[in-house]
């Protein structure tokens, strides 16, 4: 395993022991800490969501990094940091919350399953509060590490809002694509791309939009993939297919961390030819 020295950001929308042990939150607990043992730097992200416990997990807000407004769907909402120690492990875990989008005591889903209608928002939200936390930090990425639907607009923010920006002008950005229950998300979520100035030939697949055809998005925006399911959908697999980046087929949890350290270097030697 040769990745030393390496930048890793990585940006979850589930991360154990925060949020309950799907793989992803399993994948996103083990990956970060493996990676920075290897002898890398990590950051790591989520979203604070009301019913992560900031009491019992000993969270506390980030003063110097709190106080700015980002403007979705034309309104200003204020981004607040907190962080948090993982217990057993000398990783820490950055999580961007905001009264409207993550006060409510639950997750993507109502206290009845009903999925958020103003998720989509809330994923612009989280995407570019971690970008904007990590420029306040002043920390360079090598590596972006995105998991889930909720972080596919991450690669659009960094390669059309930021693409100038010394942050991230070098960073690779690889995509996991998890084998989750395609929701629905608002209809107008390319008119709030619009009103961020994103030309509307970024994101013609977004007309009718679900958490899959955002996954085919981030897969699209994304120099490399992952897959975080040992089963995607059909329609997924084709995506991954049909893109032809550099994928990394679902490691095994005992090769979780030399199968992406691997991936990882392998990304960024084929970005230096």
């Amino acid at each position: 395993m040769s990745l030393k020295n390496a930048k890793v950001l990585t940006i979850a929308q589930s991360i154990h022991p925060f949020l309950e042990e799907h793989e992803m939150a399993q994948a996103t607990r083990q990956l970060p800490q493996g990676i920075l043992e290897c002898g890398n730097e990590i950051r790591v992200f989520m979203p604070k969501f009301g019913c992560i416990n900031e009491r019992r997990h000993q969270l506390h807000e980030v003063i110097r990094l709190s106080g700015m407004n980002l403007i979705i769907n034309d309104t200003d909402h204020a981004l607040l940091i907190k962080v948090a120690s993982v217990p057993s492990a000398r990783m820490q875990v950055y999580f961007i919350d905001n009264e409207e989008y993550f006060k409510r005591k639950c997750t993507w889903n109502d206290k009845d399953g009903a999925f958020h209608a103003d998720n989509d928002e809330r994923a612009l939200f989280f995407s570019r509060g971690v970008l904007e936390t990590v420029r306040k930090l002043g920390w360079v990425p090598d590596i972006i590490h995105c998991h889930g639907w909720m972080t596919a607009f991450v690669p659009l923010y960094v390669k059309h809002h930021f693409s100038d920006d010394p942050h991230f002008e070098n960073a690779k950005l690889v995509f996991s694509v998890y084998d989750e229950k395609p929701e629905p998300l608002d209809k107008g979520l390319a008119r709030k791309l619009e009103l961020e100035g994103f030309s509307k030939d970024l994101f013609k697949g977004l007309a009718k939009p679900t958490t899959d055809e955002l996954y085919k998005f981030g897969i699209e925006m994304s120099d490399a993939v992952v897959k975080g399911s040992s089963k995607l959908s059909k329609g997924l697999e084709s995506a991954i297919k049909t893109s032809e980046k550099p994928v990394l087929a679902c490691p095994s949890p005992a090769d979780l961390i030399t199968a992406h350290a691997e991936f990882y270097q392998s990304v960024l030697e084929e970005a230096l030819v």
